[in-house]
């Protein structure tokens, strides 16, 4: 089965990145950076969830990456889903921070439950048999508009979504081309799916 075990972000200053996302999430080893210079514009085609279980954790990531110099694309508040606000770091990458829950039931802990990456895909029937095809098990699926796999054995889970409604969750415009300027880890093989996203195997 693929499984992925990190993501790698392709950012133009590694140092100035590691210092917001330490400051901003206190991520780890999940997240990797790499320095890269290639060209790109406007909306990259992916986000980045941290889900986490109640509203006063989303408010202490959301306002800690605001001080460590994030944009903010959405302000946190509650939603049908639940409650929750999007970010954009200032290497560019866009945070989705999210809770199931409308209600609080204890302090901020900052604790993060999961770790998901949603790719914008143009043909979402045909991107979703090409992770079947390698591996991996649907784990929920919403006709053309979203699938989410099984990541139970995953340190990041992998969920589809079409570009134009993920860039609409996002609060940005869905145009956009050049590099992805992300890399996602996991498997025995490199490949690059259908929207160009690109996989690196994990060293043994």
């Amino acid at each position: 089965m693929t499984s992925i075990d990190f993501l790698t972000l392709e950012v133009a200053d590694p140092a100035a990145a590691e210092r917001f996302y330490t400051d901003a999430f206190g991520l780890g080893k999940q997240v990797r950076l790499r320095a890269s210079e290639e060209p790109t514009s406007g909306f990259r085609g992916f986000t980045v969830s941290l889900v986490v279980s109640q509203p006063s954790i989303v408010n202490g990531f959301f306002g800690a990456a605001l001080a460590a110099g994030a944009t903010e694309l959405k302000p946190a508040k509650k939603s049908l889903w639940g409650y929750g606000g999007v970010v954009q770091a200032p290497d560019g990458t866009i945070w989705q921070l999210a809770s199931s829950s409308k209600k609080d039931s204890g302090p901020d802990s900052r604790h993060i439950d999961e770790i998901v990456v949603l790719l914008g895909v143009s043909d979402m029937a045909a991107t979703k048999q090409f992770y079947v095809d390698r591996g991996l098990t649907v784990a929920k699926s919403f006709g053309s508009k979203y699938v989410e796999f099984d990541g139970s054995a995953s340190a990041i889970k992998l969920s589809l979504y079409g570009r134009r409604g993920l860039a609409k969750v996002a609060g940005v415009t869905p145009e956009g081309s050049g590099s992805h300027r992300l890399t996602i880890g996991g498997g025995a093989e490199a490949f690059t799916d259908p929207d160009g996203f690109a996989w690196e195997p994990v060293a043994a």
